[in-house]
This record gives structure tokens, sequence and C-alpha cells, in this order.
């Protein structure tokens, strides 16, 4: 489970759908009774209220299949929505810096293909004038032949599990991600993109492996009572 700043206010937990059900069942234990709600529309799927104020609010895992919702929203919605999370969905993973890219296939929480690729771009240099002007230019060409090859690597890992991919989740260096799906062979998976872009390290098999948690997570925003003074 990770927690972020969410703007606006409040924060976003991200909970795995394993330890969802537990996590619901800390909420009710920290913040008293709670009731169902149904949040504005684009605004989360469904949200829990504590007696004490508290609010947490669910949205859609990336890929995760929108689980139908009564006319008067309740606890039984939450079991709806929890055993909707646990299903089983193949996700494609792209991680990419200028200097690397991680991808794969995880299937559930396995990860059931992957490729990871290094690429070599020169180091920025103080030199002025001419100089400077050159090896900017190198530096350039060699991080387009990096998209070049992470795109390659993309279309050989990816495509075949297309037809079956619930979602697309992206990590890295946002310029790098879109310079390789912008490759028109990748279309297919630009459209399946979903979720936030994963603030992730330099892109490794590791690397990739401890990101299918963060992929399948739950995203919650959650929201304390502000304190009287």
């Amino acid at each position: 489970m990770s927690s972020r700043p969410a703007a606006g206010g409040g924060r976003w937990v991200d909970v795995d759908p394993e330890r969802l059900s537990k996590w619901i069942s800390g909420f009710r234990t920290r913040h008293g009774s709670v009731t169902v709600s149904v949040p504005p529309s684009g605004e989360g799927w469904l949200s829990l209220v504590g007696a004490d104020g508290s609010t947490a609010t669910f949205h859609l895992a990336p890929g995760m299949s929108l689980p139908p919702l009564s006319a008067d929203a309740s606890l039984l919605d939450l079991d709806r929505f929890v055993a909707s999370a646990q299903e089983p969905r193949v996700l494609g993973l792209l991680l990419a810096r200028r200097n690397a890219a991680a991808i794969g296939v995880a299937d559930g929480p396995d990860l059931v293909a992957s490729k990871v690729e290094t690429f070599y771009v020169q180091a920025r240099t103080a030199a002025g004038g001419w100089s400077q002007q050159r090896y900017a230019r190198r530096r350039g060409n060699q991080a387009a032949a990096g998209v070049r090859e992470a795109a390659d690597v993309a279309a050989r890992i990816l495509l075949p599990y297309a037809g079956k991919m619930a979602a697309l989740v992206c990590g890295g260096d946002r310029p790098t991600v879109e310079a390789i799906l912008a490759d028109k062979r990748l279309t297919a998976l630009a459209e399946l993109r979903r979720g936030r872009l994963l603030d992730v390290a330099e892109p490794r098999h590791a690397v990739l492996v401890d990101t299918i948690p963060l992929a399948r997570a739950v995203p919650i925003h959650v929201v304390d009572p502000v304190a009287s003074e």
C-alpha cells in the first residue's frame, strides 16, 4: 500500500486488491459506523463516510471492470467492487526513462513476459558554443535511437497480448513514454493506456516486478475532517 498527497486536499491511498477488504474493515474501525454514498459523476465510483466525517472514495483500478451499482448504494455494492478488483486481468507495463526501458505483461500478480533494454545517451556537457550544440545534437540522436529500440521491444512483447489486455500502465519519464507510444505500430496499445504515470526508479527487471502491485492497486481518495480549533 502506498500513499501520496491529493490535489485539492486529502491523500490518495493505493491498495492491493487482495488487501482491500482488510483496508475497508480498518477504515470502519478507525472512523466509526459508516454510510455508503455515490459521489458526483467523474469523482469516483462509491464513497464510504465515517461517523467522524472522514470519507474514502473508491476509484477503478486500471483495466478494472465497472461493477453494477444498486439504485440505493449499500455495503453490498462495496462487496461487488472488491470482487471486481480481485478478478484476474492482463496488464501491459511500459516503464521508460531516457537511458532504459522495462516492458512486460502481467497476468494478475504474475509477470508472464518481459524485456529490459538499456540505451547509451551521452551525459550533458559544460562545453559552450559550437561544441555544446554538437553534443546536444548527438544526445538528441542517441535518445531518438533509444526510443525506436524501445518501441521495437514494446511491439514484440506487448502487441501479441493486446487482444486480451485490459489496460496499459506506464511509468517513468513522460516525454520518453509519449515518444515511444507515438510509434504508429503501437496505436492499439496507446488506446489501452489507463491510470496515472507511475513514478518509478531507473527501469530494471526488479523495478518491473515491483510495479505490478502498484499497477493493480485500487486508488482511494481519503479526506479526513478538519479539526476544529
